[in-house]
C-alpha cells in the first residue's frame, strides 16, 4: 500500500485551500432582530455574536445536495469532512487522521479520529461514515456534485475508527474529492429526527464547531457553538448569516455596523472601500468560471456556429472593464488558470460581422433568446447579463432578459430538459479542489440535470473518451494533455458564451481579525475573534 499520513490540520484558521471544510464569518444580528447591531464579542474567553452579509438565500442544507459555495460556508460551520486542503494546497486529515490507498490505486483506508460526537450524541464511527458514503451514492437521492463518489463500490467499516472504501477503478480524484463540502458526515440518527427525511435532510446535524439554529427563509440562518466540539473552540457563541441580494444594501450595513462582514460588495466601490480604515478588502483568487450556458437541445442553439456567434457577438473585456470595474479576467479556455488541467486554448473576440455570418449560416437571424440570470450571486451579475444581451440585440437577435432570487434560479435550470428549459442562462462554476476533473463534470452527458449541474446539455463522443481516460490515468503529464485536448474540443464547440474568472471581493471590519479564503471560493472565519 501507499501510505498518506495526514498531517494534523492547522490549530488556528482551517484554512481549506481548494476544496472544502470550513468557512465563514460571522456577527452580529439575531435572527429576530435583524436590524441590530453587530456586537462583536467581548476578549478573551469568547461569546458574543458574529453576523455576515450574502448575497443568496440557501437552496438547501443537505451536504449532499450542495451547487454553490455560499451556501457550502454556511453548511460547513455544521459538518466537517473527512478530510481537508491546507493552506499548502496538501490535502489533510480531518475526521480521518490518516489514509492509505492501495498499489492498484482500488482501495483506500481511512483511520478515524477517536472520541468525535455528532451534535445529538452519536458516535462519529467507521459506521456512519459507511452510511454516508453510501447515502452520497443512493440513485434516490439528488447529489448534483456526486460524480466522483460514483467509483466507490463498497465501503466497509474494519473496526470502530477503521474504514475501507473500494473502487470500481483507480480514481485520481478521488482522496479530494472527500475533502469536498458534499461529502459532509452526518449523523445517521438525523435523517428520521423531526424536520428531516433522508430525502428532505434540510436540518443538518454534523460533527462541526457549530450547531444548526434556525433558518427564516429570505432573511437569515443562525448557528450557535457546539459546547462539546473535538477542535478548538471558536471565539464567538452565535453566528448569524444575514440574506441580502442587493450588494449596496450589504455594503450599508457594513459600514454602519450591522454586520461584521460581507462577500461581493458594489465593485464600483472597491476603491473607496480600500480606502477606507473601518475596513479590511480582500480582492481574494477565484477558480470561478463565469459563463452563460446555452441549451444545447434547442433547434438553433444545437447549431455550434450558432453558439460561436454568439461569443463573437460580446464584448467581453468590455464588459469586465466597464461594467465588473476590472474585477475579472476574460476566460482563454472553458476553466480557469489556477486548475491543473489548464491550457490556454483560444479567444473569441469581439467581432459583429463575424457573429453577423455564423449566425446566417446557422439560419438563427433574428432569433428570439431569454438570457436567465440570478441577482446577487456573482460580481455583478444581473448588469453583467444586461451588458451581454445588449450586445446580442447588436447582431440582431432579440434577447429578453429575466432575474430571479437563486433558489428559484436552481430549480429551473437544475431539471431535465422541457417546454420550461431557457434558453441561455448565467452560471458561475467553482471547483471545490484545484483540478480539472471538477470542471468537467460541465461537459459530460453523465452530469445533465437533474443528476448533475451539466445545464448546457452538452455532449460529444471524443470528449467523453478524453475525460474517460483522463479518470484513470495516474501520469500526471498525460492526464494534463487529455483535459487540454478536451478543452479544446469544448472551446470549438462553445456550449457557453466563454466569459471570465470572476475576483471574490471580501470586506469586513477593522474591530475583527482572523478571515481569509482560498482560491476555491470560499473564507475562513471560523476562527475569526475581536481585533483588539
Amino acid at each position: 500500500m501507499t501510505t498518506i499520513r495526514a498531517r494534523r490540520r492547522p490549530s488556528r484558521a482551517r484554512s481549506l485551500a481548494a476544496a472544502s471544510a470550513l468557512a465563514l464569518l460571522l456577527g452580529a444580528c439575531t435572527v429576530s432582530d435583524p436590524e441590530a447591531p453587530a456586537t462583536g464579542g467581548g476578549e478573551g474567553g469568547g461569546g458574543g455574536t458574529f453576523s455576515i452579509a450574502v448575497g443568496i438565500d440557501p437552496d438547501t442544507f443537505d451536504p449532499a445536495g450542495q451547487t454553490t459555495t455560499t451556501v457550502q460556508n454556511i453548511v460547513d460551520y455544521v459538518v466537517e469532512t473527512l478530510v481537508v486542503f491546507d493552506e499548502n494546497d496538501e490535502l489533510v486529515g480531518n475526521l480521518a487522521e490518516s489514509f492509505e490507498v492501495s498499489e492498484d490505486g482500488r482501495t483506500v483506508t481511512l483511520v478515524l479520529r477517536d472520541g468525535v460526537v455528532f451534535h445529538d450524541g452519536t458516535p462519529f464511527d467507521a459506521e456512519a461514515v459507511r452510511f454516508n458514503l453510501e447515502r452520497i451514492v443512493d440513485p434516490a437521492l439528488t447529489v448534483p456534485l456526486g460524480s466522483p463518489f460514483e467509483v466507490i463500490e463498497s465501503v466497509t467499516p474494519v473496526d470502530d475508527t477503521t474504514v475501507e472504501i473500494a473502487l470500481s477503478r483507480p480514481s485520481p480524484g478521488f482522496l479530494s474529492a472527500l475533502s469536498v463540502t458534499t461529502a459532509g458526515m452526518i449523523s445517521p440518527a438525523s435523517v428520521t429526527a423531526e424536520g428531516n427525511t433522508n430525502l428532505e435532510y434540510q436540518r443538518p446535524v454534523g460533527t462541526g464547531p457549530y450547531t444548526f439554529g434556525s433558518y427564516t427563509a429570505g432573511e437569515s440562518v443562525t448557528v450557535e457553538k457546539f459546547a462539546d466540539y473535538w477542535g478548538e473552540e471558536p471565539h464567538y457563541d452565535t453566528v448569524v448569516f444575514r440574506v441580502v441580494p442587493e450588494a449596496a444594501t450589504r455594503e450599508s450595513l457594513l459600514l454602519s455596523g450591522q454586520v461584521d462582514m460581507m462577500i461581493l460588495p458594489p465593485v464600483s466601490d472597491l476603491e473607496a472601500l480600500q480606502a477606507n480604515e473601518d475596513v479590511e478588502v480582500l480582492l481574494a483568487e477565484s477558480d470561478r468560471t463565469i459563463f452563460i450556458a446555452l441549451d444545447t437541445n434547442d433547434p438553433l442553439l444545437s447549431d455550434p456556429r450558432a453558439r460561436q456567434a454568439l461569443n463573437y457577438a460580446v464584448d467581453k473585456q468590455a464588459i469586465v472593464d466597464n461594467v465588473l470595474f476590472g474585477a475579472a479576467e476574460v476566460l482563454d479556455a472553458p476553466m480557469a488558470p489556477s486548475l491543473f488541467g489548464y491550457c490556454e486554448t483560444g479567444s473569441y473576440d469581439h467581432d459583429p460581422e463575424r457573429a453577423r455570418q455564423l449566425l446566417a449560416e446557422a439560419g438563427a437571424e433574428g432569433a428570439s433568446l431569454e438570457l436567465l440570470t440570478p441577482s446577487g450571486r456573482y460580481v455583478q451579475d444581473q448588469q453583467a447579463a444586461e451588458a451581454i444581451a445588449g450586445y446580442l440585440r447588436e447582431v440582431g437577435l432579440d434577447v429578453s432578459v429575466s432575474t430571479s432570487d437563486f433558489p428559484s434560479f436552481l430549480a429551473r435550470v437544475n431539471a431535465a430538459p422541457s417546454e420550461n428549459t431557457v434558453d441561455m442562462h448565467l452560471l458561475g462554476w467553482a471547483p471545490p479542489f484545484l483540478d480539472a476533473d471538477f470542471q468537467m463534470q460541465m461537459f459530460r452527458q453523465a452530469t445533465h440535470p437533474p443528476a448533475g449541474l451539466a445545464t448546457s446539455f452538452y455532449t460529444n463522443p471524443q470528449v467523453e473518451e478524453l475525460l474517460a481516460q483522463a479518470d484513470v490515468e495516474t501520469d500526471e503529464a498525460r492526464r494534463e494533455q487529455l483535459y487540454c485536448d478536451a478543452s479544446q474540443i469544448i472551446w470549438d464547440d462553445a456550449p457557453w458564451i466563454f466569459l471570465w474568472t470572476q475576483s471574490f471581493p471580501i470586506v469586513w471590519s477593522t474591530d475583527v481579525t482572523g478571515i481569509s479564503a482560498t482560491p476555491t471560493e470560499k473564507f475562513s472565519a471560523v476562527y475569526a475573534r475581536p481585533a483588539n
